[in-house]
């Protein structure tokens, strides 16, 4: 053979060198296949986004109210006296025309005594003169009588009756004071302590206040609106003290009592004062609201809390989900393809950690509100949900 074949074995042992440099080609290969990293994936910022919603939004105002009577009445003596009882107990209920206090009555009593015997005096003296007239009116007619004897009885009779009439308001008067001894309430309430005690001698003319009587089961809360309010509401068409019936809400009031716990009926605004108080900017309102149970005391001061528009179909979003800069005020959208855009929009009225959007956005759009400061125009972006964000953050 190797008479036929001289470099057999060279060939053979170069055919061997390259069978193994060939498997230990392979077998690098496959080394480097399987053992070679795998290429990176991109990773995306993740973050929180949630569709603008459409609500029907209520817009409050806040201010400081106090509390009134919605009738607050003072009992004067009318006439002077010295005051012999009182018929009430103090802190009551009184109903109106309730005999309250009494005024010695003696001297009145005799005024009244007096100016109607006189009444009867000058109604004896008409009725005289009236006879005389009768008498002398034929006898004139007759010539039996002269003019002049006609003229003094017509006088004489017309006197009389003006006399009468005279004593006809003395007594009435008379009577009147009389009356005014008794003194009753001039409305129905809760009366107060006496301001006087028995045997004190009270003064004519209203001088002598006796006690004072509350209406209270309906109040009226007072307080002082901005003028800044003010526009805003007129802006939508919102006329304070005036009942319109084409809108389907009115401008009530909720009030909190001392204990912070909210009083539990509302009250409506039924007057404002048409004019700006130049010296504090602010214009008075006042609400009146029912008070049954008598929680609501005169004089105290509360927390008013006044419903000053409704903004029907708001395009509403939290308001952490929205940066402000000096070109404006922008979200983030996030796209179908899970891209974000910058979104500048125009604001409304803030309320609830919540604000209104006016422009730039509608109901259902998907916006950024945790991780903003992750993002850029046009990257995108994971969507997680808000618990899961919560406890990565907690992890970390």
């Amino acid at each position: 053979m190797k008479k036929f074949f001289p470099n057999r074995d060279r060939l053979l042992d170069k055919k061997r060198w390259a069978a193994a440099i060939i498997c230990i080609a392979v077998i690098i290969g496959v080394y480097y296949i399987v053992t070679r990293p795998e290429k990176p994936q991109p990773v995306y910022p993740t973050v929180v986004a949630e569709p603008a919603e459409m609500e029907d939004v209520e817009l409050y105002g806040e201010y400081v109210g106090r509390i009134r009577a919605q009738q607050f009445v003072e009992v004067r003596a009318r006439v002077e006296g010295y005051l012999e009882e009182m018929l009430f107990e103090e802190g009551t209920y009184v109903k109106r025309n309730q005999v309250l206090f009494v005024i010695n009555q003696d001297l009145y009593r005799a005024k009244a005594d007096r100016v109607r015997a006189q009444l009867k005096k000058d109604e004896a003296q008409a009725l005289k003169a009236k006879r005389d007239l009768d008498r002398i009116r034929p006898l004139y007619e007759q010539n039996a009588a002269s003019q002049l004897d006609l003229d003094n009885a017509i006088a004489a009779y017309e006197s009389s009756e003006a006399a009468v009439a005279m004593s006809e308001a003395d007594l009435a008067q008379a009577e009147l004071e009389l009356g005014y001894t008794i003194v009753r309430s001039p409305s129905s309430g809760y009366i107060s302590e006496r301001n006087v005690d028995l045997g004190t001698l009270v003064g004519a003319g209203g001088k002598s206040l006796l006690a004072t009587i509350v209406k209270s089961d309906t109040v009226l809360v007072d307080f002082s609106m901005t003028a800044l309010d003010y526009l805003k509401s007129k802006e939508r068409n919102v006329n304070f003290g005036q009942q319109d019936s084409t809108r389907s809400w009115q401008p009530n009031i909720s009030i909190t009592l001392a204990d912070n716990s909210v009083y539990p009926l509302k009250g409506y605004v039924d007057f404002a004062e048409p004019q700006v108080d130049p010296q504090t900017g602010t214009f008075s309102v006042r609400a009146e609201m029912p008070n049954p149970d008598r929680v609501l005391l005169p004089g105290q001061f509360t927390k008013v809390k006044l419903l000053l528009d409704v903004r029907e179909g708001a395009t509403v979003i939290p308001r952490k989900a929205v940066t402000i800069e000096k070109g404006g005020a922008y979200v983030y959208v996030v796209r179908r393809d899970t891209t974000v855009e910058r979104r500048f929009i125009e604001l409304g009225p803030e309320f609830e950690n919540n604000l209104v959007v006016e422009r730039g956005l509608v109901a259902g759009e998907n916006v950024v509100n945790e991780g903003i400061h992750k993002l850029a125009p046009g990257i995108k972006v994971e969507l997680v949900d808000e618990m899961e964000e919560t406890l990565g953050s907690k992890e970390e």
